[in-house]
């Protein structure tokens, strides 16, 4: 014969304590399982005992695997009423809100919620408390609906906010408003102003919750202030509280519904939990896609027409919404293309930002290869010990300038900025003090043109084309102003048809002359080479991401009729 335990319960810690009672944990000595026990505190009035068992019938009647079953009913050893039920381990919905825990995950815990509340219906229950902290969501996948302490059975009861039952005490969490019973923010209209309240209400707050969930944010203010608001207009629906979430129309359109003023307008838990898995499924409303796309299309079209800095983002915005929301749609395909490949007249100012960024950043590579090359002019330097140095003077200033074209360079390499005339009237003056060193004909004119490169790919110059070439202009022509005027000495001169060319830095004679020529000749070569190569490498990668990102639209989009 088995030797069965004596029946009772082990007691742990309180779980949860309200204004009327409290929850423990327990430990059942018989089964060998752990249980939640509710219990009422000291001698509790006739009101509170009568929602206390209420309760526990509504709770053990509704068989359903998200409503918790209830074991046993009885009174404790210091006459206490109590009954335990299944203990649930989890984290409420609010708590997974809060931790921004996936749509699509609490949308499952959802739809189980509203099959269970389908449930107490069928069975003539409402629950009358629905919100985020009443639902828990257990650790393998399980659903809980609690605290049914204010649920009503429309078969038995007045239905009335403020039937004499619950004349008592304000269970916590619960705002009373005459005889109103409920949570604000989640509470009905008709809920609030205290009329009969029947399914419509619950399917009012499961409205809100799915709100919550789509909008990630209450649908009315915290507190008592919900209750005006709930009175007063027709709440936004969640895409229009958060257009930037691009909520799904199907769960914006029965999300809207179920918050409907009129009760009668509502649907069913029954249809609110069929909508949500129908989404779930995969089943999307094409019709109403449609007609949604059209609509933004609309908008993004009338966005263009009426102008501004922001049209064209407002327009994109719109034009890609309706893409978004039926992808063959040709007509919102054609104006996203041309939105991309046709340049606005206008730059909207975040465009102007974006392509800012993107140009200081192009001038800092410009900058360091600059940096770089003319640094590498000071090798110059090495030809001193095998070449006459005619001034010292001119050599020095050779110098100068080149050390303020490089910190010049280095200043544009750190910031992304270079101001345009600085950068023309340095390489101007480096310009003609190059002059000095072989003529204006020997290596002045690779100089001009490596200058000329960095000078034209600035964005201030591209704008003002004619600056480029008034530059040129100005710097091939002032040194020989200068030497006709007697400012500079003589550096070239035409002898039997030949040209001489002569240095104000160097002697150009003796066994070291033609080969500083040939090098510095070289090495100029270099430097314009490696210098253009940069800026149209630049260009290059530029167009042919430029091409692959249209090759990739054109691909993604639907094909134009």
């Amino acid at each position: 014969m088995i030797d069965l335990p004596p029946a009772g319960y082990r007691f742990a810690d309180v779980i949860g304590r309200g204004g009327m009672g409290e929850v423990v944990a327990a430990h059942d000595v018989r089964i060998g399982r752990d249980i939640a026990i509710k219990r009422l505190h000291g001698t509790p009035s006739a009101a509170a005992l009568a929602r206390f068992l209420r309760e526990a019938r509504i709770q053990a009647r509704l068989e359903h695997p998200a409503i918790p079953p209830v074991h046993e009913l009885g009174v404790d050893a210091d006459g206490r009423p109590y009954f335990a039920m299944k203990r649930l381990a989890g984290t409420t919905l609010a708590e997974r809100l809060a931790a921004g825990a996936p749509t699509p995950q609490l949308l499952r815990a959802f739809a189980e919620v509203c099959r269970a509340i389908d449930l107490a219906h069928a069975r003539g229950v409402i629950h009358r408390d629905l919100k985020p902290a009443n639902i828990v969501l257990g650790d393998y996948g399980e659903v809980h609906l609690i605290d049914w302490g204010i649920a009503r059975e429309l078969d038995r009861e007045d239905v009335r906010g403020g039937d004499g039952a619950d004349a008592g005490e304000t269970a916590p969490g619960l705002t009373r408003e005459g005889a109103v019973l409920g949570t604000p923010g989640y509470m009905a209209p008709e809920q609030v102003r205290g009329d009969d309240v029947g399914r419509p209400a619950d399917v009012y707050a499961l409205g809100a919750i799915l709100f919550e969930l789509l909008a990630r944010e209450t649908l009315h203010p915290p507190g008592k202030e919900a209750l005006i608001t709930t009175l007063t207009g027709t709440p936004d629906t969640p895409s229009q509280r958060r257009p930037d979430l691009a909520i799904p129309p199907e769960l914006d359109a029965i999300c809207h519904a179920a918050l409907a003023d009129e009760p009668g307008e509502r649907p069913t838990a029954h249809a609110l939990a069929g909508a949500i898995e129908k989404y779930l499924d995969g089943d999307r409303d094409h019709a109403r896609r449609r007609t949604l796309a059209a609509e933004q299309l609309a908008a993004a079209r009338a966005a263009l027409t009426a102008g501004g800095a922001e049209a064209r983002a407002v327009a994109m915005r719109h034009a890609g919404r309706a893409l978004a929301l039926d992808p063959e749609f040709a007509d919102a395909a054609d104006l996203v293309t041309q939105l991309l490949v046709e340049p606005p007249k206008v730059l909207p100012p975040g465009l102007v930002a974006t392509l800012k960024a993107s140009e200081a950043e192009s001038l800092r590579v410009r900058s360091r290869r600059a940096a770089l090359a003319y640094t590498a002019v000071f090798a110059l330097l090495l030809l001193v010990p095998i070449m006459t140095v005619k001034s010292w003077g001119w050599l020095l200033g050779f110098n100068l300038a080149q050390a303020w074209q490089v910190g010049f360079a280095v200043y544009g390499w750190r910031t992304g900025r270079v101001n345009p005339f600085l950068s023309m009237a340095g390489n101007f003056v480096l310009a003609v003090v190059w002059t000095r060193l072989g003529g204006p004909f020997a290596l002045t004119p690779m100089l001009i043109c490596g200058a000329s490169i960095a000078i034209a790919s600035h964005p201030w110059n591209q704008e003002r084309p004619w600056t480029i070439f008034a530059w040129i202009g100005a710097t091939v022509l002032t040194p020989f102003l200068l030497e006709a005027a007697g400012v500079f000495g003589e550096s070239w001169r035409l002898e039997g048809g030949s040209a001489v060319l002569t240095s104000s830095i160097f002697t150009l004679a003796g066994t070291g002359a033609g080969g500083a020529i040939v090098i510095t000749h070289t090495m100029l070569l270099l430097l314009v080479g490696s210098f253009a190569y940069t800026v149209t490498r630049t260009a290059r990668v530029a167009q042919r991401e430029q091409q692959i990102l249209a090759w990739h639209l054109r691909h993604l989009l639907p094909e134009a009729r």
